[in-house]
């Protein structure tokens, strides 16, 4: 028992109130660890309350209101900014004679005259002038004289290549001596569709020619055939009692009906078909992908702003960085953009083997481009520049007004861009002129002339879009500042939360 009580531990003396004191701390700190326990665990798991509970009266007057804020600001932007395309086909009957067609009568015109009396031409030209006076909506049928023309019809057709007019209706020179004589002598070999002429190039905009001229072209050469016809045949059938005369009109029954016909020369074909998204709804997405480029660079630009293990980068020399790789950017995404229609079989190597301005292309030969071997790089400077104008406005934009006000931007910029590059601004409103400075209109223009060899305007395009560029880095480094000054105080884009 000795050697047990030696070798025990000995313990400090404490009173029978130091014993209480520690006690009651005790029980004190494992209350106070409860208490801070329950209040955290309280205030971490709310109990869910139903909507009409009076503790988020405050919650829904907030929500409620700031909806119907919301809501009326979507329609009013809807009713803004969609109007911007309804608006391009407002009364577009009423200014279809903004579309210029010429009528060139070179029958019976000297030094054509064979001293028979004009039918043919004149009956024409009586029948686009009467369209024209009838009050009714038609095309712009404009009557040329030969002379114009140095009285040769293939100047007439260099016209329509030259964007004078959009097509024309010419009356070959002795379309009407050519039906005496077919009558006179008995000529099978007489082909009515060398009486009359229609030239046009539907690749200057296939949505014009299909949509708005050629059912109104279609319906006055349907009329102008019955015209002359009857007019043509109550002629011959005076003499109709000759034996000769009724012999040739046996052997040669086409002189008689239909008479004259029209030879159709389409410059510039719209084909092959895969170049139409080049040319117009491929378009919107060169639009969309320099805009959404901003999202996904947005935050490899923001490392440098982030000190985490290095210091940030100078201001001014981050603008730089931005821009010279949003540009870099620029070059391969629209080369990506380019090498789609080159995967698709659209041509840009060979050329047509007609190479006049006056003759219709050979369709087998797929579309005349207009730069030999150079024609792709050409295309993807195009898109490469129509990206810059395009894409830094996009930039800018989207630094000054922020979320979620940059969706509401992307939809203004592809309707404004759409409505006045797919869509001919000759018979839209006055109001859509500014159209012609647009970026996508330039870029739609420059791509027919490349593709399709059109009458080239590819200067005053690249022209334009260069000017966007240069505006626009202009106006780069005020909106990095802009929005840096907004990240700096905290400024709200949309509805603040709290």
């Amino acid at each position: 028992m000795l050697r047990q009580a030696l070798h025990r531990p000995l313990r400090p003396f404490r009173s029978n109130h130091d014993a209480d004191t520690e006690e009651t701390g005790t029980n004190s700190n494992n209350t106070d660890h409860t208490v801070e326990n329950g209040k955290s665990h309280e205030e971490g798991e709310k109990t869910p309350v139903g909507f009409w509970d009076p503790s988020l009266k405050h919650v829904r007057k907030r929500a409620i209101s700031k909806w119907i804020v919301t809501t009326l600001v979507l329609m009013t932007f809807i009713l803004g900014v969609l109007s911007i395309y309804w608006g391009v086909f407002f009364r577009v009957e009423t200014r279809l004679k903004h579309l210029l067609v010429y009528v060139v009568d070179f029958d019976g015109v000297a030094p054509y005259d064979t001293g028979n009396p004009p039918l043919v031409g004149p009956a024409i030209v009586q029948l686009t002038e009467k369209m024209v006076q009838s009050g009714q909506p038609t095309l712009g049928f404009g009557t040329r004289l030969p002379s114009e023309f140095n009285n040769d019809p293939l100047q007439v057709r260099q016209a329509v290549y030259d964007w004078d007019a959009w097509a024309a209706i010419i009356i070959n020179p002795n379309a009407t001596a050519m039906l005496y004589s077919a009558i006179a002598t008995g000529n099978a070999s007489y082909d009515p569709l060398g009486a009359c002429q229609l030239v046009y190039q539907d690749a200057r905009d296939d949505t014009n020619w299909s949509n708005f001229m050629s059912p109104i072209i279609s319906m006055l050469m349907t009329e102008a055939q019955s015209t002359v016809g009857t007019l043509w045949a109550q002629n011959i059938l005076q003499n109709a009692s000759n034996p000769t005369t009724l012999a040739n009109i046996q052997a040669v029954p086409q002189a008689l009906n239909p008479a004259i016909g029209f030879s159709h020369f389409n410059l510039r074909p719209m084909y092959p078909y895969t170049t139409l998204p080049a040319v117009s709804i491929g378009l919107i997405y060169l639009i969309i992908i320099s805009f959404f480029s901003f999202s996904f660079y947005m935050p490899i630009h923001m490392q440098y702003l982030n000190p985490k293990d290095h210091p940030p980068l100078k201001f001014h020399q981050l603008i730089i960085w931005r821009w010279c790789t949003t540009v870099l950017a620029y070059i391969f995404l629209s080369l990506a953009y380019s090498l789609i229609s080159l995967a698709f079989q659209v041509n840009f190597s060979h050329m047509n083997p007609v190479a006049s301005e006056t003759q219709v292309t050979n369709m087998a030969y797929d579309n005349p481009i207009a730069y030999g071997r150079g024609t792709f790089l050409v295309y993807w400077a195009l898109n490469f520049w129509g990206m810059v104008a395009l894409g830094l406005a996009c930039e800018n934009v989207a630094m000054v007004v922020g979320q979620p006000w940059m969706g509401m931007w992307l939809i203004f910029w592809v309707i404004t861009n759409v409505s006045t590059s797919f869509y001919d601004i000759e018979i839209a409103p006055g109001f859509y002129h500014w159209g012609y400075a647009w970026p996508l209109h330039s870029v739609v223009e420059a791509s027919r002339q490349i593709l399709f060899d059109l009458h080239s305007r590819i200067g005053l395009d690249f022209g334009i879009l260069i000017a966007w560029g240069a505006v626009n880095t202009t106006l780069f480094p005020i909106c990095c500042w802009f929005q840096r000054w907004k990240t700096q105080r905290n400024v709200h884009e949309y509805w603040p939360m709290d």
